[in-house]
């Protein structure tokens, strides 16, 4: 069922991981940490030449956000929707919204955010404290904040992965840094810019993961007002999955989702995570 309540806007997405649109190829740039994904990846040379011979000749059919395979809502009968923060990292993406993540906490919504590698590095201590809180579950945001692509397809200006291998890495790299500090492997994935093609969702299915967009464009890459934020929010019916950035405390997002989260509830909505919902 397509439950799509917003659009994305060019290049908004992105605002949320990278204030400054002129850097966003050097996202993609370095490519050093792929080059050995199988030692990196803790897979033998065997399982990543199986692999390879799954995917490696396979031509994608489809690119964009909501291509065949990937999650967008999830099946309810109650009145539940999903609060999802990604959190991007990177030189203008590292931030921490912290008037948020309080008033998560103080309010205790229960919500799921998707970290990128970049911004654990940047926030260690941080990361093990919202991980260690049962009100956050801990998804997938990528190793380098790549969209996920066989073939270097881009999105918003950013270069995405250009092989299976890097696939792979973009997904498995980060998983591994999040079990490390956690002793939870994520099973959810959302790419940067949140673009795929059907080949990258067959390989992540294969491996185990979900790939998990939205139904409602929160914040626009963190470039909404707090009005534009909270009237996003109050447009969610059952089953909606929100897409908001807990990583630019400058933003309209901390306002607007204060400002819609009582309304909500008042509506008799509560909020879930997305690890134990049936997702579509």
């Amino acid at each position: 069922m397509n439950k799509i309540t917003t659009l994305i806007l060019p290049l908004l997405l992105l605002s949320g991981c990278q204030s400054k649109p002129v850097m966003l190829h050097a996202f993609s740039t370095d490519k050093t940490m792929f080059r050995n994904a199988p030692t990196h990846l803790h897979y033998s040379e065997s399982q990543m030449e199986e692999i390879l011979a799954s995917y490696d000749h396979q031509e994608p059919s489809e690119w964009g956000e909501r291509v065949s395979g990937v999650l967008t809502s999830f099946e309810t009968a109650k009145k539940e929707i999903a609060l999802t923060f990604d959190a991007c990292g990177g030189p203008h993406g590292s931030s921490v919204d912290d008037e948020l993540i309080t008033y998560l906490i103080n309010e205790e919504i229960s919500s799921t955010l998707f970290v990128n590698g970049r911004w654990i590095d940047e926030n260690p201590a941080l990361f093990k404290k919202l991980a260690e809180n049962p009100l956050f579950e801990i998804e997938n945001h990528g190793t380098h904040h790549l969209p996920l692509s066989v073939n270097g397809q881009s999105a918003w200006g950013i270069t995405g992965t250009t092989s299976v291998e890097e696939v792979v890495a973009e997904m498995k790299m980060n998983e591994n840094k999040i079990e490390e500090y956690t002793g939870e492997k994520p099973t959810l994935f959302r790419s940067g810019t949140a673009y795929y093609d059907d080949v990258a969702v067959d390989i992540a299915n294969s491996l185990g993961i979900q790939i998990v967009n939205y139904t409602i464009l929160g914040d626009a890459g963190a470039t909404y007002t707090s009005e534009q934020v909270k009237q996003a929010l109050l447009k969610a019916t059952p089953g909606d999955i929100a897409l908001l950035h807990m990583n630019q405390p400058d933003s309209g997002t901390a306002d607007g989702v204060q400002q819609a989260v009582p309304i909500l509830q008042e509506k008799g909505y509560s909020f879930v995570q997305l690890h134990n919902q049936n997702l579509q």
